[in-house]
């Protein structure tokens, strides 16, 4: 087997773990926090925030540290902070702790986040390079659908913080000891291959880096290109990691704890089916009307939530938001590809993506903050509603010459 595939499959575990205990796992944290310690909902909002926060804050010297040092220590050195940060939130006493605890896995996030992961596997493939991405990353499903129902119940059976420590243990013993063997190679060139396995070695990174610096300055048309798509979907993914952020605590009064555990994960499920499917058909599509459609279907989830609330609109509500959670984090780099082609798509889906990646970040906070002031997730949800239908309208105002 091709070393590289064997590259994926341990960035497809890390991506169960990161966005299993860190991404959909706050919403359990937040739920179990403001009950344990009596803090304000709005405050560990606020404290989820500065996950995601430090995670944008991080990755540029994430991306530079896998380039200069390759990916077998960055990756466990992330994943031992992950694992610290897990432990440090079951076991606060003080508020600071929370805020600390919270920063310290957003930077074990930022190794194993879409960028981490991406930059470990970019020298591996080039035949394969979507694919390869692609199956990585429904790690991040999976971590939606097994690990948060199993936490759940983990901490139904040993208590918030011993379910905690075992977690940070699972995390630590599988990701240490596969990141230092697997990932010891940095690409295919250090085993005599050129990308995809073929015979021959890989060409230098320089004249890798070279090919992808812009060649047109972005003015005018252009310009508003590559911002309608960094407003569109920094709107939606506010809302979106909000929504994550806040899934088990909207659903807990009515489903119990074990039942929002499970929603979480079925909805994890839905987004797997979502990604499987614009994998098979975005290629055919425009995928700026593509975009605004899936933000349109998120439109009508979210206000069917709000404006009836029962448990048959919850479930199903949430099922259909989720099949469009994966399709959404992948959307914005296609859109960007398919507008500005190879040569300057690094240049520019790094400001895009940069840009996105901060703004979403504010998701749990402004959740939190509308809850405490209006008392409820209904009319929150009917505001982020509001958010998404602003973003199918700005990803659908820039339109290619010719079109």
């Amino acid at each position: 087997m091709f070393h590289g595939w064997r590259v994926v499959g341990v960035c497809f575990i890390a991506a169960v773990f990161t966005w299993g205990f860190g991404v959909f796992g706050s919403s359990v944290y937040l739920s179990e926090i403001t009950r344990a310690h009596d803090w304000p909902t709005s405050v560990v909002s606020a404290a989820i925030t500065v996950f995601f926060l430090t995670n944008a804050i991080v990755l540029p010297a994430i991306s530079a540290g896998i380039g200069r040092f390759g990916p077998r220590y960055v990756i466990s050195g992330g994943a031992l902070l992950l694992g610290a940060g897990i432990v440090a939130v079951g076991r606060l006493e003080e508020l600071w702790q929370l805020f600390a605890a919270f920063a310290c896995m957003g930077i074990g996030y930022a190794t194993m986040s879409v960028t981490g992961l991406s930059a470990t596997i970019a020298p591996w493939f080039e035949r394969h390079q979507g694919r390869s991405i692609a199956l990585a990353l429904t790690g991040a499903s999976v971590g939606a659908m097994v690990v948060v129902p199993l936490l759940v119940m983990a901490i139904a059976s040993w208590g918030f913080a011993e379910a905690t420590i075992r977690s940070a243990l699972l995390v630590v013993v599988c990701m240490l000891p596969l990141s230092l063997v697997v990932l010891r190679f940095r690409g295919p060139g250090e085993l005599g291959l050129g990308k995809d396995g073929t015979p021959g070695r890989s060409e230098p990174l320089s004249d890798i880096t070279d090919k992808h610096k812009p060649t047109k300055p972005i003015v005018g048309r252009r310009s508003w290109a590559l911002w309608s798509v960094t407003i569109a979907f920094s709107l939606g993914l506010v809302v979106q990691v909000g929504f994550l952020t806040h899934h088990f605590a909207l659903a807990l009064p009515s489903l119990g704890s074990l039942g929002a555990g499970w929603l979480i994960g079925a909805t994890g499920l839905a987004g797997l089916l979502g990604r499987l499917l614009l994998a098979k058909v975005v290629d055919r599509l425009d995928p700026r009307r593509y975009s605004a459609g899936v933000f349109a279907v998120q439109v009508a989830a979210l206000g069917a939530i709000s404006v009836f609330p029962s448990d048959f609109v919850l479930v199903v509500g949430s099922l259909v938001y989720g099949f469009c959670l994966g399709q959404i984090t992948t959307l914005s780099p296609i859109v960007v590809r398919r507008e500005f082609g190879a040569d300057e798509f690094a240049a520019m889906y790094g400001v895009a993506g940069t840009a996105i990646q901060f703004c979403s970040a504010f998701g749990p906070a402004f959740y939190g903050a509308l809850f405490e002031y209006i008392g409820g997730y209904g009319p929150v949800l009917g505001i982020a509603a509001g958010f998404e239908l602003a973003a199918a309208l700005v990803i659908l105002s820039y339109r290619r010459r010719g079109e």
